[in-house]
């Protein structure tokens, strides 16, 4: 069994309570337009080019001409960059492997009171590979940061080996949700009903895309349901204007349709009248 990971980022201090070190695994049930970390949608092997340095020689893209017969960032083109600037994004590891890389600062992240965050992507597509390496992490706190798009029993599964959990909230409605997102939302609101009764501790996150999820409609609907969980406390997170540098990275056009420019709504009077808390995160 093994478990794809694009990114360990350590002393994060964004992603739980604490120092932690968060886990990014590659694949995704969601195609956000305004996605933040494109290389984590796909399951695959993919290559970045950092802009950082890059004199435009070419070389990485006609190794790739090399192999595939049109020009790309491949594995040749790895060596074949002379600055050094084209990496592998997808690194296989097993549970034992992932572990032991995770626990090697264990006494920092716990003298902290922080641990071990799983992201993505979407790390409930790894259920079982998670189920296998949560107990190898000893005391470790393990938090999940999800979307909440999975079948409820592998949602269940993947909570039990987990004590915090940062839950994503988008579009309340379905319709919009499938527009924006590529799916519908009643599995992502089925499971934060379970999870608002599960005793679990965790935390609401709401990103805020300028005339998509932070228009006053939404923002009401999503506080009327947040409310009706009985949670009364929740982080939105503003737009990223960088967004576009990684798609560049990896070769791809990023278009949004919605206006960039525009300034978010924080809602915060919105989630007053229903008794929540709104944090700018």
């Amino acid at each position: 069994m093994t478990g794809r990971v694009f990114s360990i980022e350590e002393f994060s201090t964004f992603d739980g309570p604490g120092i932690r070190t968060t886990v990014f695994f590659k694949g995704c049930p969601l195609k956000c337009v305004w996605c933040h970390n494109p290389e984590g949608q796909s399951g695959g092997v993919e290559y970045m080019r950092s802009p950082n340095g890059c004199t435009g020689c070419g070389a990485c893209l006609a190794a790739g001409a090399k192999r595939t017969g049109m020009p790309c960032l491949c594995e040749e083109s790895v060596v074949a960059c002379p600055n050094g600037l084209v990496r592998r994004v997808g690194i296989d590891y097993t549970p034992e492997e992932l572990a032991k890389k995770l626990t090697k600062n264990a006494r920092i992240l716990q003298g902290s009171g922080g641990g071990i965050t799983l992201s993505g992507g979407e790390p409930l597509m790894h259920a079982d590979f998670i189920c296998a390496c949560a107990p190898l992490l000893g005391e470790l706190s393990v938090a999940l940061q999800t979307c909440g798009y999975a079948d409820g029993e592998i949602f269940a599964r993947v909570l039990e080996v987990c004590d915090f959990v940062l839950y994503d909230l988008k579009l309340a409605d379905s319709a919009a949700h499938r527009k924006y997102c590529g799916v519908g939302n009643e599995r992502i609101l089925q499971n934060y009903r379970a999870l608002a009764k599960s005793g679990k501790k965790f935390v609401t996150r709401i990103p805020l895309i300028p005339t998509v999820t932070d228009t006053e409609e939404n923002l009401e609907a999503l506080a009327q349901f947040i409310s009706s969980c009985g949670v009364d406390y929740v982080e939105v997170l503003p737009y990223n204007k960088l967004t576009g540098s990684k798609y560049r990275s990896l070769r791809r056009r990023y278009e949004p349709n919605f206006d960039e420019a525009r300034e978010n709504n924080l809602g915060y009077e919105i989630f007053r009248r229903y008794g929540i808390t709104a944090k700018k995160m």
